[in-house]
């Protein structure tokens, strides 16, 4: 059964408090780490209607910083996907009291659908429907197969 990008699309907000600050002032990149691992997660349980786990993290580029009460909003689609692997991507923002939003980070990962022992299980087609989302299906056919490469370099 194929699904469609919308069906496992999620969006997370959080207010930045101390606890996630790093020595600087800023959100510890960690935090952000753990929040967009933890949406990537969910998005693949819901594409693929198992657990998952993450194989890797790619292009997770910071372009500016978020500070302490900062609202966060991240929002998780799957791009792309193959026999049992999932491509994520989770854009976050920073998003101000009149909600505008300005972007501080874009991620890709790749999510293996697993069964209750742990093994690879195969997941849902992907219903590409719009221009972006064809564009982001190509991108992804391109990102696997750098994967690939890297993988067999030992990189």
């Amino acid at each position: 059964m194929e699904k469609t990008v919308s069906e496992s699309r999620i969006e997370q907000v959080y207010q930045i408090r101390p606890e996630h600050l790093n020595g600087a002032g800023r959100l510890f990149g960690g935090k952000l780490m753990e929040w967009i691992d933890e949406l990537a997660a969910l998005v693949g349980i819901r594409h693929s209607q198992h657990n998952v786990i993450t194989a890797s993290v790619d292009n997770l580029r910071f372009i500016r910083g978020a500070y302490q009460s900062d609202l966060i909003v991240l929002i998780g689609r799957i791009t792309y996907v193959g026999n049992t692997s999932m491509e994520v991507r989770v854009d976050t923002y920073i998003e101000s009291f009149e909600g505008i939003r300005k972007p501080i980070n874009r991620a890709y990962l790749t999510l293996v659908a697993v069964d209750k022992a742990g093994n690879p299980v195969k997941v849902p087609g992907l219903i590409v429907q719009t221009e972006s989302e064809r564009a982001e299906w190509e991108a992804g056919i391109r990102r696997c197969s750098m994967r690939r490469q890297r993988k067999e370099e030992g990189f």
